[in-house]
């Protein structure tokens, strides 16, 4: 068996890419996995916010039409990544388990205190309205490019720190670079983040993918997007959203949104099978 994965072309990309595959291989899958790296739009440009460019999706528009074309047979995304309106005739197969799901800071190379002359670097409204609360007297700033691209700007004195989301420091085994770690009651993560979603097309069924589907991050997944979709699923929003299951079976669902400076947060809980219908409960709750 020759399976051609689909991957971005950023050292984070390709390492979870190697991630899923190692995680399908140890699940007792033979084959060869060809790893068919591309540059994407969202790679390319970068010198406006994503939400000024096409949104998420640019992320994976090239990927998702080497699917379609049947030029590889499945891709691996970083699921917050992912648009909530997925490209029909294609799928979210696969939901990894979730690693870290915070937001961490991040200071130059050495330094042991932050630099608040210079701005805070990050790439989404929704972490720069959460961060005016934090540090009211901290600039923020855009910052686009991948991790590696980031931290090389930070080092170079264009910022004065970076937040970036802890998954993906994680997985590039650059933990030591870690200054704070953001708990998600003070700024909650973007839905999916942490997870690795495998896309594929809707007629395909690869059943080595249902081993390395983790049930509940598929289910706080459903719940997180639900709500984002339900708010309007625009990338541009300042919309974050995260879920966790207890022992009992029961979801619970944190969401936020920012309506120009105006904070609208809220919480539900149910049964996790109600996954989906809790995310469209907490978007009904907040806009009361």
């Amino acid at each position: 068996m020759n399976i051609r994965v689909g991957s971005r072309e950023s050292a984070l990309a390709l390492a979870q890419t190697e991630l899923v595959i190692r995680m399908i291989k140890e699940a007792g899958t033979a084959g060869d996995f060809e790893i068919c790296s591309m540059k994407t739009s969202g790679d390319l440009t970068l010198d406006r916010p994503l939400g000024e460019v096409g949104g998420k999706g640019l992320f994976t528009k090239e990927l998702d039409r080497a699917l379609l074309a049947g030029t590889i047979d499945f891709a691996v995304h970083s699921l917050k990544d992912i648009p909530w309106g997925i490209e029909k005739g294609l799928k979210i197969a696969a939901f990894s388990n979730r690693e870290d799901p915070r937001d961490v800071l991040i200071l130059p190379q050495g330094s042991g205190k932050s630099d608040r002359t210079k701005a805070i670097g990050c790439s989404s409204l929704r972490r720069q309205l959460q961060l005016k609360k934090i540090f009211p007297d901290w600039e923020t700033r855009m910052i686009r490019g991948n991790v590696l691209t980031r931290l090389e700007k930070l080092e170079r004195g264009e910022y004065g720190a970076l937040v970036l989301a802890a998954a993906g420091v994680k997985r590039l085994g650059l933990e030591n670079r870690i200054s704070r770690v953001f708990e998600t009651p003070e700024l909650m993560p973007a839905a999916g983040q942490g997870i690795m979603a495998v896309i594929t097309r809707e007629t395909d069924c690869f059943d080595f993918l249902d081993k390395v589907s983790d049930t509940e991050s598929h289910l706080c997944a459903l719940a997180e997007r639900a709500f984002v979709g339900a708010m309007g699923g625009d990338c541009g929003m300042p919309i974050a959203s995260f879920a966790e299951i207890d022992a009992s079976g029961t979801l619970t669902l944190h969401g936020l949104f920012f309506e120009g400076h105006r904070e609208l947060r809220g919480m539900v809980r149910g049964d996790k099978n109600n996954a989906k219908a809790l995310g469209v409960e907490l978007a009904r709750k907040i806009q009361e």
